[in-house]
């Protein structure tokens, strides 16, 4: 059943002793704020993610704060504060690296300056003002619209939020279909939180998915690329990309992996992508670092192998086809993604450095384990050696095995390894001096 503030006219207030939310768990500085807020007058709640993990038992990764004071007015409390947002102003308190967000409670769209929607139901602006109630009902999700106040420590629930939570369900708060017009985006942070908490989505709020996947066209490019990464690099992408291809939202973001996920080749499904995000939940799991240019090498290599195909058909040799696919690829990719340059030139180099890999007799092995985007192509080639190809495999192996060796080692496998993949050492044509000026 849809939630709406009709049914839910009275919140359920839950009192310290029955939820599980203790001061202990809740960052030192959001706590300043909270207690500063409460001290100059203000209504000071912990909100959103923060409160959801914690009665998860989980450990939050930031702290929101929301309060009946205006941004201006949070600003005037604290001097390490600075507003950002046009669409939605917030105020950002700053304690080192740790950046607690406070927002002022947001009421319904009336018209009302501040307020702005365009035709297809999409809001452009979002700084209409209201009441802590009116916060809860305009709030994404019921899990996120859970509230810890600072006063009494107890949790208030407008919206069901507690019951849904303990359910293990993901339910949008209003009629689905209207809030995922109203924020296109809305429809991958279900997916997101599904794939991160492990719950269900709400029947209601699920069906929309499969037919509004085109409003996220409307969406700027340099924001998608933000979810992008909040979906693929937080330790849950294969199952964010499970779930994206289900609900056919996947081909919006990614409409050229797409073409090439739905065909197979030589019978065989494509799996590269499944591979590296499995990959890089791994990572992240594990503490290491990951780079979004690896990601996009990953997410975009499908198309980008398979176009560089058509060129070597073409006449092209393998770099260069490489070289000009990825190129492509990635403008026409930014039409539905902002890949910023830093990372698309170094997704670029991942691609290309696939055909020197292969090319190691002489010094060429040494030059390119010098190369500083060495290791992020060699992990690469692991992923493609995995799909079975044999010639890939000994490659890879030939690789592990040369960074492994001491420095003669090396010299004597550079000896033997050929100067082209594959091939046998192409031999080099002797250039004849030039003859001196008025030689007969």
């Amino acid at each position: 059943m849809t939630r709406t503030h009709e049914q839910h006219p009275e919140p359920r207030i839950i009192p310290r002793a029955e939820h599980t939310i203790s001061r202990a768990g809740i960052s030192e500085n959001a706590l300043k704020v909270l207690y500063r807020l409460k001290s100059a007058g203000y209504e000071g709640y912990l909100v959103g993610g923060g409160v959801r993990d914690l009665l998860l038992g989980r450990e939050p990764k930031d702290f929101d704060v929301a309060t009946d004071a205006t941004p201006e007015e949070v600003r005037t409390l604290f001097r390490n504060c600075r507003l950002i947002g046009r669409r939605f102003r917030l105020a950002h308190v700053h304690f080192g690296r740790e950046i607690i967000e406070v927002a002022t409670f947001r009421g319904a769209h009336q018209g009302e300056e501040g307020g702005g929607q365009a035709e297809d139901g999409m809001i452009l602006r979002d700084n209409v003002y209201g009441s802590l109630e009116e916060d809860a009902w305009r709030r994404d999700f019921t899990i996120n619209s859970l509230y810890y106040n600072i006063r009494d420590f107890s949790v208030v629930d407008f919206t069901g939020g507690m019951e849904d939570l303990q359910a293990g369900l993901l339910r949008v708060i209003g009629d689905a279909a209207q809030r995922y017009r109203e924020d296109p985006v809305r429809m991958l942070r279900v997916v997101r939180f599904a794939a991160k908490l492990g719950f269900r989505i709400h029947a209601e709020s699920e069906e929309p998915l499969f037919e509004l996947g085109e409003c996220l066209e409307a969406v700027p490019a340099a924001r998608l690329f933000d979810e992008i990464l909040k979906l693929f690099m937080s330790g849950h992408g294969v199952a964010s990309f499970e779930l994206l291809r289900h609900y056919d939202l996947f081909g919006h973001l990614f409409p050229l992996t797409e073409a090439c996920l739905a065909e197979e080749e030589g019978g065989f499904p494509h799996t590269m992508v499944l591979r590296g995000l499995e990959n890089t939940d791994a990572r992240v799991q594990e503490g290491k670092p990951v780079t979004p240019a690896f990601l996009f090498a990953v997410l975009l290599w499908e198309p980008v192998h398979a176009r560089a195909r058509t060129l070597q058909a073409e006449g092209m040799n393998e770099l260069q086809a490489l070289q000009v696919a990825g190129e492509q690829v990635v403008v026409e990719s930014n039409r539905h993604i902002s890949l910023p340059k830093r990372f698309s030139l170094q997704s670029r180099e991942i691609w290309t450095m696939q055909a020197r890999l292969p090319r190691r007799n002489g010094k060429r092995a040494a030059r390119l384990l010098a190369s500083p985007r060495f290791r992020a192509a060699y992990d690469f080639l692991l992923l493609r050696a995995e799909s079975g190809d044999e010639e890939l495999q000994a490659l890879a192996q030939w690789w592990t095995d040369y960074q492994a060796a001491d420095e003669d080692a090396r010299g004597g496998m550079s000896v033997k390894a050929p100067a082209e993949g594959g091939g046998k050492p192409r031999r080099r044509r002797r250039r004849r001096k030039p003859r001196p000026s008025g030689a007969e």
